[in-house]
């Protein structure tokens, strides 16, 4: 029976599934435990990671060398935590979860953007201890007709587009893949801009790159001075795009209106990051913009169907 090794959390509904047909291994804090880790993965057929486990180095040449392993399934979008070359030249298939966590992490940009923009979302601890912030708060700002600048105009940047859009805002965005020609840009009603303009024309700027050579510190010192006074700044997409202590600096110094940062260099941050004792128009989240109960199901699913397939061809 083929095997299956799963180091991360996974839906155990679609687990149980593939039980049905193959010998499965599910342990979530495997990922932290490097030499096991090594032992389980190179002893499968198909190996199934979160964001976590770094598919790199040492791991995969351990799979590459057992040569047991037919697939890699990756349960999100993200493939930095990937060699994805290396597995490539090694005959290795990688198989992202594109698309099914598009609405959560859409959902996202729109509530933290509505939550940053008000300003009044952060007082219930004010308000319960007898404080009356009213006149500090009632200067919040709507949504409706502000701008939204999406660098990365793909499945996920196209959907909170549509999102922003129902909600009055206008939409201008960035993609160095994506042609101006392509239906996407006219079918959803948003403008194609040069990057430049886009940061600096955003009430609001949300990331949704890659990390590759050419994105990481893409928007640094200079890219956050070049946005507008009170612009607020969301990156759900990779840590090492943005510069963190450019941005830490912007918004101690006033010049952003908020920032929502999901993603970070070292998960979990240490009592000493740059992030310790954050300003009061800084929202923090643990890499979740991507994770919710529907979007882990439709994840996880998605690749267990297709390593099914795969093992079964």
């Amino acid at each position: 029976m083929k095997r299956i090794v799963i180091s991360e959390f996974m839906d155990e509904r679609a687990v149980a599934q593939l039980r049905q047909g193959f010998e499965v291994l599910y342990d979530p804090a495997l990922v932290d435990d490097a030499p096991r880790l090594a032992r389980e993965a190179a002893a499968c057929e198909a190996f199934i990671v979160r964001n976590r486990t770094q598919v790199r180095g040492a791991l995969l040449e351990a799979i590459v060398q057992a040569g047991r392993c037919q697939v890699i399934g990756r349960l999100g979008v993200g493939l930095d935590n990937i060699d994805v070359d290396a597995c490539a030249r090694a005959g290795l298939p990688v198989i992202p979860a594109t698309g099914a966590n598009a609405l959560t992490v859409a959902e996202y940009v729109i509530t933290t953007a509505l939550m940053l923009l008000r300003g009044a979302y952060l007082a219930t601890a004010q308000v319960a201890g007898g404080a009356w912030p009213r006149a500090a708060l009632g200067n919040g700002r709507e949504i409706a007709g502000k701008t939204l600048g999406i660098l990365g105009f793909g499945t996920i940047g196209q959907l909170t587009a549509r999102m922003a859009k129902a909600l009055g805002l206008e939409v201008i965005a960035h993609d160095a893949v994506l042609p101006d020609s392509h239906c996407a840009w006219q079918d959803i009603g948003v403008q194609s801009r040069p990057m430049a303009q886009v940061i600096s024309q955003s009430d609001v700027l949300s990331l949704h790159l890659p990390l590759l050579e050419s994105t990481r510190g893409l928007i640094g010192a200079a890219q956050i001075a070049a946005m507008k006074p009170g612009a607020i700044l969301i990156n759900s997409a990779r840590a090492g795009i943005v510069d963190d202590a450019a941005l830490i600096a912007a918004l101690r110094a006033g010049k952003l209106g908020g920032a929502a940062i999901d993603v970070f260099e070292q998960e979990p941050l240490k009592a000493d990051s740059l992030y310790a004792n954050p300003p009061a128009n800084l929202l923090l989240t643990p890499h979740v913009a991507g994770v919710t109960l529907e979007s882990n199901e439709r994840v996880s699913f998605m690749i267990a169907e297709a390593i099914r397939k795969v093992l079964q061809a």
